[in-house]
């Protein structure tokens, strides 16, 4: 596809008052942005139903949306394997993480892990972790919008599509600097909202043209796609032998992962207490799994309509099959608000995560490294801001990098740091006693590093006409997703780096941590 698709100027009309609306929300609620509670925690102020819908909002990023529609309609039933995998992850969050966390923390995962070790080792540990994963998921989402814009805006040269992510970024670090998490929070809030009335609108019309009639909608994309009826059942994407295991190294970072993200885990402080927590993630995963299944019929719908090769053919790819199927059903006024959806999502969910890399630098580095606790609220805040514009920059850069590549494919990547680097040492920090700073540092650097080495030297990187940099080859290892590697490497690491250590146990801080989790005691 050479041209842009429905009217530029509408696209761009419906762009401008999505952010006008979103700015004047956030500035008229960051009045009170003085104390760290304010700009971190939102002052705990949100409802448990609030906080749900925003962590919704904050967890269905681009590569829900445009990433795994573009699967689906490209790849089938291999490409729903994303959903099912983002989806049972909450179950990982529900059950184990949510309650003790939001009892045990106070602003930043780093909190919850240096609660009972050595303070300055462990939060430098924890905002590395969490500096790397919220660059991993920011270069999806920058990604994404810079596919999403040139198919809308018919800019379709490397050069203008890196104005479009320049242009996302800056509006993204706006919002952070003047809406800390509580302005965040109300955009993930609206997002949210519009993004599932979307999706199940779309579905509804969809269903609607096939005469509600799924087995229709599925003979009709399996006629338009270029794997045939295969793409109805396992094998379209994964089916050679190393593939297979890539499937299975990929579910086991998307079912790991989400209880290791640390924009996720900051969401629980933004409720006041641990029921409100618990009640955040059941409306989380009510909403998710309306939205899931949306996406299913969307993806197959975009292959029965549009066609697996013009999917493919077209400027973002996979990730263009939900705009492009919303111009085929509802033409230029469907196709915008689509898109403006779509670059919600992507605005929501980038500043997220910049407000939680920000807020792990100020208040684990600054404050309780550098200033060994005694740093000023206002100072930290404006830590808080200055290192939001460093980190948005940083997202630009690899956004431009990384544009092209399928948005749920990267954001998988950061899943799979997640689990590796985080998920090990919250559950050995909640639930072993014995556990202690060494274990902790093995652990947190251990995956990490072994995560981020893996996939230096996967395809991901080199080695394949689909890797960041095609034209070189130093791939040695021969999976995508190194969670398989990576995640039993980490667990095993926090074990070894404990059992080894002659490090005495803090026993009153360990019973301390152990009622206050589950209790809420002193939260």
């Amino acid at each position: 596809m050479s041209e842009g698709l429905g009217s530029p100027v509408l696209n761009i009309t419906v762009f401008a008052g999505f952010i006008a609306i979103t700015l004047f929300v956030v500035y008229r609620v960051s009045h009170r942005n003085t104390t760290t509670s304010d700009y971190y925690a939102a002052g705990s102020a949100f409802t448990g139903s609030q906080n749900g819908v925003a962590i919704t909002g904050d967890y269905l990023s681009a590569a829900s949306f445009l990433g795994i529609a573009g699967a689906i309609a490209v790849h089938g039933y291999d490409g729903f394997l994303y959903s099912i995998g983002f989806l049972v992850a909450w179950l990982v969050a529900l059950l184990l993480v949510a309650e003790l966390v939001r009892n045990t923390g106070r602003f930043t995962m780093g909190d919850v892990l240096a609660y009972r070790m050595r303070q300055r080792p462990v939060r430098a540990a924890a905002a590395t972790s969490t500096l790397v994963i919220s660059f991993f998921y920011m270069l999806a989402q920058m990604a994404g919008a810079g596919g999403l814009i040139a198919l809308l805006l018919n800019v379709h040269d490397k050069a203008g599509q890196a104005v479009v992510i320049c242009v996302v970024g800056l509006i993204m670090i706006f919002y952070v600097l003047v809406g800390g998490m509580k302005g965040t929070t109300w955009v993930q809030i609206i997002k949210a909202t519009m993004l599932v009335l979307c999706v199940v609108l779309m579905t509804v019309f969809l269903l609607g043209k096939f005469g509600f009639s799924i087995t229709a909608l599925l003979d009709d994309a399996a006629a338009n796609n270029a794997n045939g009826r295969q793409i109805l059942e396992p094998g379209a994407q994964y089916s050679t032998a190393i593939s297979k295991l890539d499937f299975i190294s990929l579910s086991l970072a998307l079912i790991l992962g989400a209880a290791g993200l640390p924009h996720v885990l900051m969401r629980f402080y933004t409720v006041p207490n641990a029921n409100q927590a618990r009640r955040s993630v059941v409306w989380a995963v009510g909403m998710m799994a309306v939205f899931y299944l949306a996406t299913l019929v969307i993806g197959y719908g975009a292959s029965a309509l549009v066609g697996s090769d013009k999917i493919l053919a077209s400027t973002g790819k996979e990730n263009s099959a939900a705009p492009l199927l919303a111009f085929e059903i509802g033409g230029t006024f469907l196709l915008g608000i689509v898109s403006a959806v779509a670059f919600a999502t992507i605005l929501a969910v980038v500043a997220g995560l910049t407000i939680t890399a920000s807020a792990s630098f100020a208040h684990d580095v600054y404050a309780n490294i550098f200033r060994r606790g005694r740093a000023d609220p206002a100072s930290e805040v404006r830590v808080a801001r200055l290192t939001a514009v460093v980190v948005g920059i940083l997202a630009i850069v690899g956004g431009i990098l990384a544009n092209g590549q399928n948005v749920a494919f990267l954001v998988s990547l950061a899943f799979a740091f997640a689990a590796s680097a985080n998920l090990s040492t919250l559950l050995y920090s909640l639930f072993w006693r014995r556990f202690n700073t060494r274990g902790t540092l093995w652990g947190m650097y251990g995956g990490l590093g072994s995560c981020l080495l893996l996939v230096m030297v996967s395809p991901v990187v080199s080695g394949a006409p689909t890797s960041i940099f095609p034209g070189a080859d130093f791939q040695l290892f021969p999976l995508s997703n190194p969670g398989l590697v990576s995640i039993p490497i980490s667990f095993l690491a926090g074990f070894l780096g404990t059992v080894l250590s002659r490090e005495r146990t803090d026993r009153v801080k360990q019973a301390e941590m152990e009622v206050r989790s589950l209790t809420g005691l002193g939260a």
